[in-house]
């Protein structure tokens, strides 16, 4: 047998030189196909040169693509080698897991669900290309009927979420994120036209930016999160490698024109002030205030000039070196302004005026590029950048800001933040302002002005039973804007929302024209005079609005929202530290900071602070409860031991348990402070307390927006869940007042309508801004600290964020507090290091609240126990909380004085009580007319050398109990020695034991207490009109000593009080010896 042998090394070597000398003949046929066709010697050398600068960008994008692959496959090794190229000199031990910054979290979770969900995304992505995009391709052009995706595939590298940030504390109502989004893939989308022979696609691409994601509203039902906010605070960055005849595009010059090209789509819809929106709740009704809510701020730059730049234009091939024909491209997001050409200079000089909405604070920034301006291509001089935080944190800032990224001079600005203020009394004092500013191009704004257009309803019918194709214009002066077309209604929901700046809001108007698309006929119009906001509530109309030459009913429903850009920047500093409130620095320029920034004199919450609501629940009794303790296997039924659980707004309260009865009284009172989150439930679940697990008897609920929107509750709700039983609940929203007058009254009518159960009720609400601080001391070794502050009223407390590393701490957060006796308590703060160390404390009685005009102080206020020019600012607010529905009516009684038993002058109230506060229009039969006279405390004391005690007893019959409310006590004796710590004893008389003995809380160191305490007894009303009440106000003088020095005394003969019209009276004190 003949074997045979394989081809040896020569014939390789054969066949790699026929290669060779092919891909030669290859590579020589465009210069024989130049010279057969004739072509000059510079055409092929273009061609050369394209084929060349091709070449390199194709291959430095492969380069990036495998040096991002490599650095997410292996970050570790990755950030190892260039730990080394460092000369650091870490092992792979001595480095942790992952490196990160202070504030940024990884998240990898997330990124193995994204790997693992990737394939998935790439089947719905094919499906909705092939089976959506495609069809609505071909739809669009004749000559694009044969268009379709031959090939779509995400690859294998998925998404990555390189980091996470989230910021905590700045709104109680939403959840922010920042992810830092990467995204290196090997993705590839063909698509193909046959009719054209055309083929192109993209393969691989790459995408970086920060994503801001934030949760809102958050809701107390499933989801929790009512709605889904995305876009990218900056332009993300962008490089896509193009295949088939896209790869034209990766020639130098269009590659970045196309990729710029894509960029602009993404930022028409993904980029600050475009937000992408996903309700994940039906019928959103704030998805226009979510999609375009209002801005955080305004911030005006003054382009003022720039120095020291670079020459670009040279003459004579660089031997005459010239000057530069310089410009400002400033840019906050897809917000671009360009100011004008200053020819033939290196320290240009403008003197123009910008204004830019801001949205988001941290996170937006100004990039401000120069630029030298020719006939070609224009050359790059240098930009700065500057996050918007420091801006809002200076209020005036300006400074020379250096050139980077191979630029070289300074750029002079000046920014001010403008606050939003819904206070129109400060329009005229921004308008004087503004006369004074020379501002280029545009004059200087004094408010701005939000639209939110909703809907509209019965537009007319321009052709009988052909609906519209309506759209909105907007304008106001020569600014216009337009909605999106909605087809084929007469009723559209547009859903939309745009901004305005107004010059002067008095004289302006905003002028509305609605349209038909398709023929441009007019379907109504309507003008609205701006002025009409300045005088409604807080600058804001939300409602219809009829149209004009339009049909009989046809409506368009806006909301329209107005604020005034006031600059609060009183003080100007020029140090590093802040300025001390009262001795501002001088400048030349009011207002401005040049080396460091100015601090706030004021601080800035938003909108929504102060607006809390407290909701009073009445827990009274119920009926026909199921049965839970039965005995021997349920032969015989017993009763139940019920309590109930109260729930709202995250805050829970427990009643007390009532032993067996079925049909419970509980009269106990709870207070809440609760914000106007959508979803928010009153819940009530009864219970039967037992041994080892109780049992339920029922639950009801009622929603929240009810209680507030009717303000007061009094029901009988059927439990659900179980077979029968009721509760009956009384709801009320309180009122909150300015007016400190009415605490006097406030207190007393808690008094009179407070349980013995319950704690006592609240007479105000503190709502508290902390806004930041200033000149914390630092720790040991120079270090900054890591701050946070704990604010405390009697036992309640709460904690604010930690700011990392500062001793000018921002925190912009609100707390609220139910005070009980705005003259007795007094807010506590305490500022800490995240460690434990004290930095500083303050103590603010809220009597001085109560003196302040409209009961509030904002300013800087010193910290004890720290440095000598620590401070904190912050805005404390008390509202009285007034009930209206308590079952207490104040009114004047001119005839009271006449009827009172002291001879005492002056004006008097009178306070009516229904019995348990029903104000159904009871009979004389229902209702207890309780008529408290309370003489005016500044009228003089007749003959009362002892001082006087200001009572009220009354009966209540439906809990048949004689309640007695001891107010309070004015000009008291003071002994030789010291003022008394004085407090009152009652005595039901003739019985002297310990069970009908009741006292008040001693008060230290006064001759007027105020106590405002109720007492009670159960005894029939006829047993009660037989006793006495002895009323005896003692000093309370040693710890030790059970004896307690008399200041006086008083004795009711109750037989001669109609118990069932008691009144609040002042009784004279009389010595202890003698009778009375």
């Amino acid at each position: 047998m003949e074997r045979r042998e394989g081809p040896g090394p020569g014939s390789g070597e054969l066949l790699a030189a026929l290669a060779a000398f092919g891909k030669l003949l290859l590579r020589l046929a465009p210069v024989y196909l130049a010279g057969r066709l004739g072509l000059s010697l510079g055409v092929v050398l273009l061609g050369l040169a394209l084929y060349a600068g091709w070449r390199a960008a194709r291959r430095g994008k492969e380069r990036s693509l495998r040096d991002a692959r490599r650095l997410l496959q292996d970050e570790e090794s990755h950030v190892s080698a260039a730990a080394a190229s460092l000369g650091l000199g870490l092992g792979p031990r001595e480095l942790p897991a992952w490196v990160s910054f202070p504030d940024v979290e990884k998240a990898e979770w997330l990124n193995k669900i994204l790997a693992q969900a990737w394939p998935f995304f790439g089947q719905y992505m094919e499906k909705l290309l092939v089976e959506n995009v495609a069809p609505t391709i071909r739809a669009s052009n004749t000559h694009l009927q044969t268009f379709a995706f031959t090939k779509v595939d995400l690859g294998e590298k998925p998404l990555r979420i390189m980091g996470v940030k989230v910021h905590a504390g700045q709104n109680k109502k939403q959840i922010l994120l920042d992810l830092s989004v990467s995204y290196v893939g090997d993705l590839q989308i063909d698509v193909e036209v046959k009719k054209f022979f055309c083929k192109a696609g993209v393969k691989g691409m790459q995408l970086h930016g920060e994503l801001r994601v934030i949760l809102e509203p958050l809701i107390g039902d499933v989801p929790i999160v009512g709605a889904l906010t995305m876009f990218f605070i900056r332009r993300p960055t962008l490089d896509v490698n193009w295949t088939g005849m896209t790869n034209l595009l990766d020639i130098p010059g269009l590659s970045s024109l196309s990729d710029s090209m894509i960029m602009d789509s993404i930022a028409a819809f993904l980029v600050l002030p475009n937000r992408l929106l996903v309700p994940l709740v039906p019928n959103l009704h704030e998805a226009a205030q979510l999609r375009s809510p209002l801005p955080r701020g305004i911030v005006r730059v003054h382009l003022l000039e720039a120095r020291d730049l670079q020459s670009k234009d040279k003459y004579v091939k660089g031997l005459i070196e010239g000057k530069s024909d310089p410009y400002a491209l400033a840019r906050v997001g897809t917000q671009v302004c360009t100011s004008r050409v200053v020819d033939e200079t290196l320290s240009p000089v403008w003197n123009e005026s910008y204004e830019f909405v801001v949205h988001e604070v941290p996170g937006q920034e100004l990039e401000v590029e120069l630029f030298d301006k020719d006939p070609d291509q224009d050359d790059f001089l240098g930009r700065m950048k500057l996050d918007f935080g420091e801006v809002l944190k200076a209020r005036v800032l300006e400074e020379w800001f250096p050139l980077q990224d191979g630029g070289r001079g300074q750029l002079h600005l000046r920014l001010e933040w403008l606050s939003l203020a819904s206070d129109a009394s400060k329009l005229e004092q921004v308008l004087q302002r503004n006369r004074i500013i020379s501002s280029k191009p545009e004059p200087p704004s004094a408010a701005v002005l939000v639209v939110y257009l909703d809907r509209a309803q019965d537009l007319p019918l321009k052709k009988p039973g052909k609906e519209p194709n309506p759209m909105v214009q907007l304008s106001v002066q020569d600014v216009t804007r337009e909605s999106r077309v909605v087809y084929n209604t007469s009723s559209p929901v547009w859903d939309d929302a745009f901004r305005f700046f107004l010059q002067d809001p008095a004289k302006q108007d905003l002028d509305i024209q609605v349209k038909d698309d398709t023929r441009q006929a007019s379907l109504g119009s309507l003008s609205i005079p701006l002025s009409r906001l300045l005088s409604a509530a807080d600058l804001t109309l939300d409602q219809w609005f009829q149209l004009e030459s339009s049909g009989p009913s046809s409506r368009v429903y806006m909301k329209l929202v107005m604020r005034i850009l006031f600059l609060d920047a009183p003080e100007v500093c020029h140090s590093p530290r802040p300025c001390v409130p009262g001795q501002p620095e001088t400048s030349t320029l009011a207002g401005s900071s040049v080396d460091a920034p100015a601090r706030p004199s004021r601080a800035s919450p938003d909108a929504q602070f102060g607006t809390e609501s407290v909701i009073r629940i009445h827990l009274l009794e119920a009926e026909n409860l199921i049965a839970k303790d039965n005995f021997l296997g349920g032969a015989i039924r017993g009763k139940s031991d019920p309590y109930a659980k109260v729930r709202l707004g995250g805050q829970s309260f427990r009643s007390r348990v009532i032993k067996e009865d079925l049909n419970p009284r509980w009269n106990e009172v709870y207070e809440a402070v609760v914000t106007q989150v959508p979803g928010q439930e009153v819940e009530f679940d009864l219970y039967d307390k037992d041994i080892d697990k109780d049992d339920f008897l029922g639950r009801c609920k009622i929603t929240l927006k009810r209680v507030l929107s009717s303000r007061f509750i009094d029901e009988w709700l059927p439990l659900e869940d179980v077979k029968s039983g009721r509760l009956h609940v009384r709801l009320e929203c309180l009122t909150p007042s300015p007016d400190s007058t009415e605490l006097e009254q406030v207190l007393m009518v808690n008094s009179l309508i407070q349980t013995q159960p319950s704690a006592e009720l609240s007479s105000a609400l503190l709502s508290v801004f902390l806004d930041r601080a200033a000149d914390l001391p630092l720790l040991k070794g120079s270090k900054a600290p890591s701050p946070y502050i704990s604010l405390s009223v009697r036992d309640v407390s709460y904690k604010s964020q930690i700011s990392t590393r500062t001793a000018e701490p921002i925190w912009d957060e609100g707390f609220s507090f139910l005070i009980r006796r705005p003259h007795a308590e007094s807010l506590e703060l305490q500022v800490k290091d995240e460690g434990g160390q004290d930095l500083g404390a303050l103590s603010l009685p809220l009597h001085q609240l109560l003196v302040a005009e409209a009961l509030t102080l904002d300013r800087w206020f010193p910290l004890s126990r720290s440095g000598p020019g620590s401070q904190v600012l912050l805005r404390a607010q008390l509202r009285i909380l007034v009930s209206q529905h308590s079952g207490v009516e104040a009114r004047s009684a001119p005839a009271a004085a006449e009827e009172a038993e002291s001879a005492l002058g002056g004006p008097e109230l009178e306070l009516y009580a229904v019995e348990d506060g029903d104000l159904r229009g009871a009979g004389p039969t229902q209702e207890l007319r309780q008529r408290l006279t309370h003489a005016d405390s500044n009228s003089e004391v007749g003959e009362a050398p002892l001082g006087q005690v200001q009572l009220t007893a009354w009966y209540h019959t439906d809990e048949r109990k004689l309640v007695v409310v001891v107010h309070s006590c004015r000009k008291l004796r003071a002994s030789a020695k010291e003022i008394p710590d004085p407090y009152v004893s009652l005595l039901l008389l003739p019985d002297k034991s310990r069970v009908t003995k009741r006292k008040t809380t001693v008060r230290k160191r006064t001759l007027n207490p105020e106590f405002n305490e109720r007492f009670e007894w159960e005894l029939p009303l006829e047993e009660a009109a037989r006793r006495k009440l002895e009323a005896c106000v003692k000093n309370s003088v040693s710890f030790i000593s059970r004896e307690r020095e008399p200041l006086g005394k008083v004795h009711l003969d109750l037989s001669q009080i109609d118990l069932t019209q008691g009144r609040a009276q002042w009784y004279n004190l009389r010595d202890e010896r003698s009778s009375s």
